[in-house]
């Protein structure tokens, strides 16, 4: 069971540190016995294997929440209070919410109408849980089966539906297990928890920390902005992140070389890495290892890893300018369609969305009703392409077009400006034009040169076809509330360009 990799940590090593959040630092006896304490109170209100949302954001009450909502058998649903009102409520719907933990100052106006009891965690409950000692009739955690469903993120689909994405006990094991080898995490480790629990890469940051018997140490939300202090200040030795940390705390000068002596790895995913990027980042922690991460919520976090040469000389170059996302792990099986489509199998695979019509065509075999066996191959929707280092992603299938009768991958065009164009990070989509036609259009951050001269510098590199017609200069590209590119952002960005056109 998912809880079981953090309760052998809380025997074996009850006076280390295991959460480092808003000021607090938790032993694992401290966290345990807050975690029972919660899972207690779930069970005097009558919870049995429920759907618990955790309302909570880098706080005690969150990871203490996670941890109790397993150990009664229950689901975790993350609930970011960031999020709409509209959409919380959708998902406490979708998800059959029975409780909702949150932290004293959370909103949970969403639920009114509805039944979901909510737990409130102040500081008085979470010192309460702190001074109450274990009982000998307290019940034990619950051992279940790999069968069943230990967390739900909910992603947005094409339409923006929030879909919901059932992972299994079972899911984690291997996962876990290789990962914790692979970055030889143990006590003395220290992981940053640098990502929302609603984005799944948090769940290799908790729970290979506390698999291992290490530290998970939280930064606030400003600390964000200025990881390489928060790094400095609590001597991370292992850190997730998505790139967009980088180009954030390079441009805002926040990146000298040097500047983090103590991360011994840094692992980058949930978008690409450009060469760039690992770059500057690899310059400003050079006595540490940099390895680039690729997988779908579908498939349990991460499914392939790339691990860069210490010398950036030694670095593969890839047609789009990016790090290649490296080989499948080994417990895993995949396949490459003829269109370049990744398909992945194995343990990490999930058994289905959490509404089966979502399903569709996200399968092969194709899914019926109930689970979908463990043979069919789940489809990513990534286009990748085999090179000597593993795989190159090149972006997703419908970032492919048409324009002009010439297929153009959106990612190649991306990977040029980045080359040519003297551009910092970049996307490029395509527009409908004012006289009824199509065109791409590109949005660049950083230093790109003015129209004109931006096609003139293409011009020798690219067809005609594949160059844009129109460019939005930048400071940064906006971001998601996951800290990704937002490229929907960037559409409107570019229909508003379009508009403003002579």
């Amino acid at each position: 069971m998912l809880h079981d990799w953090f309760t052998r940590s809380a025997r074996s090593h009850r006076s280390g540190t295991a959460l480092v959040v808003a000021g607090t630092r938790l032993t694992y006896a401290q966290l345990d016995a807050v975690s029972r304490g919660i899972a207690g109170r779930l069970r005097a209100a009558g919870a049995v294997r429920p759907a618990v949302g955790l309302l909570a954001t880098r706080t005690v009450a969150a990871y203490a929440g996670y941890l109790a909502a397993l150990r009664v058998g229950g689901v975790a649903v993350p609930l970011d209070p960031g999020h709409p009102a509209e959409r919380l409520s959708r998902i406490a719907a979708s998800a059959g919410l029975s409780f909702v933990i949150a932290d004293r100052k959370q909103d949970t106006a969403f639920l009114d109408g509805s039944r979901v009891c909510v737990l409130r965690i102040g500081p008085e409950t979470l010192s309460d849980l702190l001074r109450a000692p274990a009982r000998a009739d307290d019940p034990p955690d619950w051992t279940g089966g790999p069968a069943q469903v230990a967390y739900l993120l909910y992603t947005s689909g094409s339409t923006g539906r929030p879909k919901g994405v059932p992972i299994r006990h079972g899911n984690l094991d291997e996962f876990l297990r290789f990962n914790i080898d692979r970055y030889d995490l143990g006590p003395g480790s220290r992981m940053a928890q640098m990502t929302s629990l609603a984005f799944d890469p948090s769940v290799l940051e908790m729970f290979t920390a506390w698999g291992a018997g290490s530290a998970l140490v939280v930064p606030s939300a400003d600390d964000l902005y200025d990881p390489v202090r928060f790094i400095n200040q609590h001597q991370v030795t292992h850190m997730f992140s998505v790139p967009s940390l980088i180009t954030i705390a390079h441009e805002a000068g926040l990146l000298p070389p040097g500047s983090m002596p103590s991360l011994r790895w840094s692992l980058f995913g949930g978008e690409q890495l450009t060469a760039a990027q690992a770059r500057a980042w690899a310059e400003a922690a050079p006595n540490g290892t940099m390895e680039n991460l690729y997988g779908p919520t579908e498939c349990t976090v991460a499914v392939t890893t790339y691990q860069l040469p210490r010398d950036p000389a030694a670095w593969p170059i890839t047609a789009n300018g990016t790090i290649p996302i490296g080989h499948v792990y080994p417990h895993l099986e995949y396949r490459i369609e003829s269109d370049g489509e990744l398909l992945i199998r194995g343990s990490q695979r999930f058994f289905g969305y959490h509404d089966p019509a979502d399903n569709e065509g996200r399968f092969t075999p194709p899914a019926t009703d109930g689970p979908v066996p463990a043979e069919a191959w789940y489809r990513t929707g990534d286009r990748v392409a085999v090179q000597d280092e593993g795989l190159v992603h090149l972006g997703r299938l419908d970032q492919q077009i048409k324009i002009r009768g010439n297929r153009v991958e959106l990612h190649e065009v991306e990977g040029a400006i980045r080359t040519w164009a003297d551009a910092g990070d970049v996307v490029v989509d395509l527009v409908s034009t004012p006289d009824g036609g199509i065109a791409l259009a590109a949005v660049c951050a950083g230093q790109a040169p003015p129209l004109a001269e931006f096609r003139a510098r293409l011009r020798a590199h690219l067809p005609l076809h594949m160059i844009p017609g129109y460019l939005v200069r930048i400071e940064r590209l906006p971001l998601n509330d996951r800290g990704k590119v937002d490229r929907m952002a960037c559409a409107e960005l570019l229909r508003a360009e379009v508009r403003r056109a002579p």
